[in-house]
């Protein structure tokens, strides 16, 4: 494997029972992302963008397929590795709302990860050096999910999952639930979150000016396969599929771009 990759995927196959036999939702495929990257996955609502990226993590079991993560073979590897592996990839999820237990303040939410992942002192970064991090003020650690904004508690969930500080973070939809203002404040810090850290990123979005503006490369999922992928100027101006040029016309240029 080579040392500038740091996940690669080759084969994915996922199938799920359905009333009419099995219903493969992703078809053979292959990826690297490699590290200090982001590479775009993108697609309309049902291509298999999250599913692929569920299977990366190993949230989900494939059907077939590999996953190597940094050279160890994720699929392979006993629960006390994959305990181990989880410390270095974390995830974002699209719903800010859903995301955070309502009856746990910030403090215990940010808490967490340390306690899972069995931290001897229980936390072992300063919890408002966190908060600080993604934009928030200290004085948020006693308050409840409830009390926040959609884009500030996305800037919670993503303090949660840099708390480990981890190598590689999927980012599943992280802005489509937010107004375009602050979905654009919350892609910006991830950007400087990316500088400042080293972090390598999976980006899954629906959106090709999002994509095209946060990624070093895209690739494009329709109906569970890739059908296109490359660097993300050359594919967004150049695209070589219908179904990339129609992703293209479909969703409208970011403000200010």
């Amino acid at each position: 494997m080579d040392a500038a990759v740091l996940v690669e995927a080759s084969g994915l196959v996922k199938e799920y029972a359905g009333s009419g036999g099995r219903v493969r939702v992703v078809d053979d495929v292959s990826l690297t992302i490699r590290r200090g990257e982001t590479l775009g996955l993108v697609g309309e609502s049902g291509s298999g963008k999250s599913t692929v990226a569920r299977m990366l993590l190993r949230l989900v079991e494939p059907t077939a397929g590999t996953v190597r993560y940094d050279g160890i073979d994720v699929l392979g590897a006993s629960a006390g590795e994959m305990r181990a592996m989880r410390r270095r990839m974390q995830v974002v999820f699209q719903d800010p709302y859903a995301a955070l237990n309502p009856k746990m303040r910030v403090r215990e939410i940010l808490a967490e990860p340390f306690a899972i992942h069995g931290s001897a002192s229980g936390v072992e970064r300063p919890l408002g050096e966190m908060l600080r991090e993604v934009g928030l003020d200290e004085s948020a650690l006693e308050r409840f999910p409830h009390e926040f904004s959609g884009g500030q508690r996305q800037r919670i969930n993503i303090a949660r999952a840099l708390a480990l500080r981890p190598e590689f973070v999927v980012l599943d939809e992280p802005v489509s639930a937010l107004d375009v203002s602050v979905g654009a404040q919350v892609v910006n810090l991830l950007k400087d979150l990316q500088r400042d850290l080293g972090l390598t990123y999976l980006f899954i979005s629906h959106s090709m000016p999002l994509v095209r503006y946060l990624c070093d490369r895209v690739a494009v999922m329709q109906r569970g396969r890739l059908v296109e992928m490359g660097d993300v100027l050359a594919v967004c101006e150049q695209p070589q599929e219908a179904y990339t040029r129609a992703l293209i016309g479909a969703t409208p240029e970011m403000p200010g771009r």
